[in-house]
């Protein structure tokens, strides 16, 4: 494989740490040089995806119809409540 530019922030992984520890891509910031320790080699680069969260785009599009909540606890006996009654019909 061909050297490539080395880029002062791009950290080096071994194979072996990898296989140890696959948790190393989760939360990329930057370049990730792989070698092979024994052949003494860059096997690949690794770049972050640039990706968007869908959480801001469903909270865009279901704004409008929920309601803040100050108490989490409160909010879901009163959801309970209304869908026992929904279920079983009111008790007097």
């Amino acid at each position: 494989m061909t050297k490539y530019l080395y880029d002062s922030t791009m950290k080096t992984v071994s194979i072996s740490d990898i296989q140890k520890n696959t948790a190393i891509f989760n939360n990329l910031t930057g370049p990730v040089e792989i070698i092979d320790k024994r052949q003494k080699k860059a096997v690949a680069i690794v770049y972050p995806v640039r990706t968007n969260s869908i959480v801001a785009k469903l909270a865009g599009k279901y704004r409008n119809q929920v309601s803040v909540v100050d108490d989490l606890g409160s909010a879901k006996e009163t959801a309970m409540m209304l869908a026992m009654e929904e279920k079983f019909g009111r008790a007097d």
